[in-house]
């Protein structure tokens, strides 16, 4: 697994980019996203660029979610 890999098993299993605790089991759940989405690319033959993109979009995406949240919850606790 490379380093995109185990960063987007982090933000996937909910760790917060602003600081916080994940769980373990958090992370062995987004490895096991991040690991299907490679294995099944691979299997659909898709060109190792693409993979990254997808990957990547999919990392931007989870953080954009923990970012967007987190914005709601500060909004409303004031």
């Amino acid at each position: 697994m490379g380093e995109l890999d185990a960063i987007a098993a982090c933000f996937i299993d909910g760790t917060s980019m602003r600081g916080g605790s994940g769980t373990v089991y958090g992370a062995l759940l987004g490895a096991l996203v991040i690991t299907s989405l490679d294995n099944g690319m691979s299997m659909l033959d898709v060109d190792s660029y693409w993979q990254m993109i997808v990957k990547g979009s999919i990392l931007v995406l989870a953080v954009w979610v923990d970012v967007s949240t987190r914005i709601g919850r500060y909004s409303a606790s004031r």
